[in-house]
């Protein structure tokens, strides 16, 4: 008897030990991804079916047999073998500026003044008090192609001050009450932007530099408003992909705000930010030094160089076609960049400037030779990067700068860009893969709320040259057309090492961060024509689901 209950002890210690065994194998890793065409992006741009989560970081990629053997998951991922990929990385965006819009009258895809009055008048009426701020129209896409006139605005709101931007936020249209709140006069004139006045009278047409005085009189917005642009943003990007956006311009006192929400949870989106260019972000960035958190990177200045080609305001080497006495401007004087980047680079901060017309591109391709002098790992970007004179493009190579584009700008600007530049500049504008050669690699953005929010349309853009209807049948200038490969590693791996951060994110490999996304199609192999139509799944952000599509 004695000796049955000795037997049966011994079993019952036995299997608590394999039951104690058993569980600690059970976390030994966190989530398990199987069933999947997983495209790494890494050096050689190979496949697996199947990699392992651990700690938010990737533990092992390979395949579904041999992980199995050597970890067992808290949780299963099937991906139904639909694709996944690195998260998308968006190197050029206004996030910020978008979450905000998204509380503005949205005047996007308006195709007339007219339709633009009946939106701004349908806000009005939902929001009775205070400034009315609008963004999102562009007169491009108008069947009269000027400029309107604020005559309508004022007699709607006399009192009520009224300021809407054009699509990229380098011109707008402000109203007589918003214009007197701003102390604007006719004919007056300002460096770096423009105060339209016709016959004596201000049309309300505001250029680069000159919004900004109206802009500085529009109230702070409150502390809730803000949070909310952030989640607002970061809720309709989770749903295209995105887990990096870099955001170009914020100023120093955002910082704080977007580390808090970091800090909460409630704001999981990783950023990259560049501060403006004003002293007093010099000043804190200089004092305080670089700032880096896993999900927040600041160590980055964002300069504009000059305006958008859309409003005219882009600097160009020769007059416009269609308007043979202009030639655009800079937005400060070549001294105040010189003066940036050489106090820039004694410092070891990234400069990124915003250029689109070839003087600027020139002038600050020269700058940043002074500075750098030579091949160097500083990644410095120029931003856009849109019209350089052919004889210039070697510039970038020489001296180790990064071209960061937006391949949606050049179809979006297709329409009537020939007219701005003329047949000859325009054949060597939007020439991705011509920047592309000079280092062997360039991040791509979109540049966003300027452009759609989502990177699919920036692959698509980049590999076709079409607009999201299929034109032109042939592609715009598809000689520099990138090829899918080029695309998908610029808006994730090339992305991360615009930011100095490949090490960390950007492909799927041990020891990055567990950034992915799952796609109903494989962008890789689908048709071109099929690509706009892709959708994401589901997205994650250190091996936890912030999106699943319903």
């Amino acid at each position: 008897m004695f000796a049955v209950l000795k037997k049966n002890t011994s079993l019952l210690i036995l299997a608590a030990l394999l039951a104690a065994c058993q569980q600690k194998k059970e976390y030994n890793a966190d989530l398990l991804v199987k069933n999947a065409l997983v495209y790494t992006v890494d050096s050689n741009f190979t496949t697996a079916n199947a990699f392992v989560v651990t700690n938010g970081k990737i533990a092992a990629v390979g395949k579904l047999d041999t992980l199995e053997k050597k970890y067992l998951a808290k949780e299963v991922i099937d991906a139904g073998g639909n694709p996944v990929y690195p998260g998308f990385i968006d190197a050029h965006t206004h996030f910020y500026e978008y979450g905000m819009t998204l509380q503005e009258v949205n005047l996007t895809g308006t195709q007339s003044w007219n339709e633009i009055i009946d939106s701004t008048i349908v806000f009005s009426k939902r929001n009775t008090e205070g400034w009315i701020i609008g963004h999102g129209w562009d007169q491009n896409d108008w069947k009269e192609k000027q400029y309107p006139d604020k005559a309508k605005l004022d007699s709607l709101f006399p009192v009520r001050p009224v300021l809407l931007s054009r699509i990229d936020g380098h011109a707008a249209i402000a109203n007589q009450a918003a214009l007197n709140i701003a102390g604007i006069k006719p004919g007056q004139t300002i460096n770096g932007g423009q105060i339209e006045t016709i016959k004596g009278k201000l049309t309300g047409i505001l250029v680069d530099n000159a919004v900004q005085l109206v802009e500085h009189k529009i109230p702070e917005p409150t502390e809730a408003m803000v949070d909310q642009a952030f989640v607002d943003a970061q809720r309709n990007c989770f749903a295209v992909g995105l887990t990096t956006v870099d955001d170009c311009g914020l100023p120093y006192t955002m910082v704080n705000t977007i580390a808090q929400l970091q800090h909460k949870g409630s704001l999981k989106m990783r950023m990259y930010v560049m501060l403006s260019d004003n002293p007093a972000s010099f000043e804190y960035l200089f004092k305080r030094g670089a700032f880096k958190t896993p999900r927040l990177n600041v160590r980055a200045f964002k300069v504009y160089a000059d305006g958008a080609l859309g409003s005219r305001g882009a600097c160009l080497l020769q007059p416009y076609s269609d308007r043979k006495d202009w030639k655009g401007f800079l937005r400060s004087k070549p001294e105040h960049f010189q003066e940036i980047a050489d106090k820039l680079a004694s410092k070891g901060f990234q400069m990124c400037t915003h250029a689109i017309g070839d003087s600027a591109n020139r002038l600050m391709l020269k700058i940043y030779a002074s500075a750098l002098k030579g091949k160097n790992d500083r990644r410095w970007r120029i931003e856009h990067a849109q019209i350089v004179a052919p004889e210039d493009v070697k510039l970038f190579g020489e001296n180790s700068i990064i071209p960061s584009v937006q391949p949606t700008h050049a179809t979006s600007d297709m329409y009537w860009a020939g007219q701005r530049l003329g047949a000859t500049r325009l054949k060597t504008a939007y020439a991705y893969k011509t920047l592309l050669k000079q280092n062997g690699w360039l991040p791509l953005g979109t540049d966003f709320p300027v452009e759609n929010i989502n990177p699919i349309y920036t692959f698509y853009a980049a590999t076709e040259r079409k607009d999201l209807k299929g034109f032109p049948a042939n592609g715009f200038q598809k000689e520099n057309a990138l090829n899918r490969i080029e695309a998908l590693r610029g808006m994730t791996i090339w992305a991360a090492k615009a930011n100095f951060e490949e090490k960390e994110k950007g492909s799927i490999e041990p020891g990055k961060y567990a950034d992915f996304v799952i796609l109903d199609k494989d962008i890789m192999k689908v048709k071109g024509n099929a690509l706009p139509n892709v959708k994401v799944l589901k997205t994650y952000i250190n091996g936890e689901k912030v999106y699943e599509k319903k």
